[in-house]
């Protein structure tokens, strides 16, 4: 005869959404990493040729970024 029993989850379940949500914020901030490095190796000229200044590099690797 099985045995059933209505006990929450088991404290892994937490544990994996907490590894999974630190895995997550680490690829955001490296991607952002890279975003930041990559523009600020161009030329004001070159941004220019993108419609930036090198003012708006930190909020476009935010990803806040809207254009005016």
């Amino acid at each position: 005869m099985a045995t059933m029993t209505n006990r929450p989850l088991g404290a892994g379940f937490g544990a994996s959404r907490y590894v999974a949500d630190l895995v997550g914020r680490i690829a955001a901030w490296n991607d952002a990493r890279v975003t930041r490095k990559s523009l600020s190796a161009l030329s004001d000229r070159e941004l220019d040729d993108l419609g930036l200044v090198r003012g708006d590099i930190e909020e476009i690797a935010r990803g806040t970024f809207t254009r005016r």
